[in-house]
């Protein structure tokens, strides 16, 4: 009899792989994070040594860094994933929800930086022994075995939680499964972004949303694929696997826990290849196919199409489109990899400024060979990233139009069935329209002239799939602000919205004005459809709003057609600035 397991579930595409980093950059605790007997991790120094205040906070501040990294919320105002922590023991919990108070009031000190959303849960557990082994205990809402100290501890925790989402739990029995399920709920719906666990929501709990887990925990045969299970969910193309952070040696574990579903090859189809893999190309083992490497693709993409916004042939767009996609699917496989965070970190670095070398060698853990090996690597810079997204968004506008038959002096020659356009990708490194207007700011002041400037930001704002439409309107606005009397960021974005309110308003009186409209109805609708951002020519709000025809007359589909499409650029361009005509 054949038992459905997690590698058949992979090959069918039901769930995702694991990709697992050892991380073992603390040498001073490397003695203990690798430890395996069951007698020392229960004895007492062991589990002093692994609350070490130095220890918690390397880790807390390792998570920190590189939260949004492998959370894939790099991008300003990328939604991302959430994450869940699991640690060995409540004074554990205690040791880091405590540090990463501290760390982000720290960083937060002064700036006006969002901090992350935290919480943490966990119950009486019996059998501590289980705990230091890496067994996961079946989940006990038993709080009145803790003792004062954790149940102390979890009514503050839980204090924070309702101060944050006003609302009134407590550890009391009921207090505490209302406090669970609320908790549970807000993680699915990613209001919180990292949660803190002993042995609660390991197992069983499912959050598609959810893609890393950060270990400091001993986990062993199926603790060890439960826990690593709540992240391999499929959800989207840019969550491709379950990211895995393990600060204890957990290879070995980890590896015996695979075999348990298989034979020698289960490795091979449950965890991810390596960063070296990535990077340079390998025989995909599902597949039976190679899959190029990140830096051929890259090569490609720079010799074929240097200049992008020159391509001009139907043959050459398609090319290009597949290119770009397969470089966008690279990218969003590697960002995941410190390695490749340290990588494109370099290429912002002055390596003539010897302080901030040293500070970029302690913050990714290299030394100098590592950066002379890193710097042979040829990277696309920023401004050329911009102008293939550019252009990759003009190619699937264009097609698009092709479809819809707007554009028949130049029909379509090409079959582009096999070419898919990876939105989900170009909406994960999505800047939202707050982060342009900062850069005007900040372009402001090192730019000489406002052309210099607006070139800038139109090679942006063309690279953004949803700020595209407003490329008019935040040139107007550079062109019409004196931007030198503006003082900070904060100002700029108050001083642009204001702009833009008056924009919205007056090009919707134009609209209704020259296309005849009842203004009361094409108001209504306007407003409508700005407050769902998409105009819509279903129900009777749009003809409602048109002017006296009879549906029997010719014109009146033209019109009817002709206000569409009008009203959906001008909603296009306004949405997310106001609702008020």
């Amino acid at each position: 009899m054949h038992t459905y397991v997690i590698t058949d579930a992979i090959r069918d595409e039901k769930v995702l792989k694991f990709k697992v980093d050892y991380n073992d950059v603390r040498p001073q605790f490397k003695s203990i994070e690798t430890e395996q007997d069951e007698q020392k991790l229960s004895a007492s120094e062991t589990k002093q040594a692994f609350l070490h205040p130095m220890r918690i906070r390397e880790i807390s501040q390792y998570i920190l860094n590189h939260f949004n990294q492998k959370t894939h919320r790099a991008y300003s105002g990328a939604k991302g994933f959430n994450a869940m922590f699991a640690v060995s023991s409540v004074d554990a919990a205690k040791a880091y929800y405590e540090t990463f108070k501290t760390l982000q009031s720290e960083a937060c000190n002064g700036v006006a930086t969002k901090p992350l959303r935290i919480a943490t849960i966990f119950s009486f557990s019996a059998n501590e022994e289980q705990d230091a082994i890496g067994d996961i205990a079946d989940e006990n809402f038993e709080v009145t075995a803790m003792n004062s100290s954790a149940k102390e501890f979890l009514s503050a925790a839980i204090a924070d939680y309702n101060a944050l989402f006003k609302s009134n739990y407590g550890v009391d029995s009921n207090g505490f499964q209302n406090y669970y399920r609320d908790l549970a709920q807000r993680v699915k719906n990613q209001e919180i972004d990292l949660l803190i666990v002993v042995g609660m929501f390991l197992t069983g709990f499912d959050a598609p949303t959810l893609n890393t887990l950060f270990v400091d925990k001993n986990l062993r045969y199926h603790g060890l694929m439960q826990a690593f299970s709540r992240t391999n969910r499929i959800y989207d193309a840019t969550k491709t696997f379950g990211n895995i952070v393990t600060f204890r040696d957990l290879e070995q574990a980890t590896i015996d826990a695979i075999t348990l579903f298989g034979d020698d090859n289960t490795r091979n189809v449950v965890l991810e290849k390596s960063y070296k893999e990535y990077m340079e190309g390998f025989q995909d083992l599902l597949t039976d196919q190679y899959r190029r490497g990140f830096v051929e693709i890259v090569n490609e993409l720079q010799t074929r199409f240097p200049d992008p916004q020159s391509i001009e042939k139907e043959e050459d767009k398609k090319a290009f489109a597949k290119l770009f996609g397969e470089y966008l699917k690279a990218e969003n496989i590697l960002q995941n990899y410190d390695e490749f965070a340290g990588l494109k970190a370099l290429q912002s670095l002055d390596t003539k400024d010897e302080q901030a070398v040293e500070e970029f060698k302690a913050k990714y853990y290299l030394n100098d060979d590592d950066i002379e090996k890193m710097q042979a690597i040829a990277m696309p810079s920023e401004r050329a990233i911009q102008d293939y997204r550019s252009t990759y968004n003009d190619t699937r506008d264009w097609l698009r139009r092709q479809k819809e038959g707007k554009d028949q002096d130049k029909p379509s020659t090409v079959d582009w069935d096999d070419v898919v356009f990876e939105v989900d990708l170009l909406k994960s490194q999505e800047i939202n329209l707050d982060y342009i207007l900062g850069l005007i700011f900040e372009h402001n002041k090192k730019s000489k002239t406002k052309e210099g400037l607006i070139e800038e930001i139109r090679r942006l704002i063309r690279s953004s799939l949803g700020n595209r439409a407003k490329e008019s309107l935040i040139v107007d606005f550079i062109n019409k602000t004196n931007l030198d009397e503006i003082t900070d960021k904060a100002s700029i974005i108050d001083s642009f919205y204001k702009f833009a309110q008056e924009e919205l308003k007056r090009e919707a009186n134009d609209i209704i004005v020259s296309e005849k409209l009842k203004e009361d109805a094409a108001k209504r609708y306007i407003a409508s459809s700005l407050k769902r951002s998409y105009a819509s020519e279903n129900g009777t709000a749009l003809t409602d709003a048109l002017p006296k025809l009879s549906p029997l007359n010719p014109q009146y589909r033209t019109q009817k057609q002709t206000v569409f499409q009008k009203i959906a650029a001008f909603v296009e361009k306004f949405k997310g600035i106001g609702e008020t005509i």
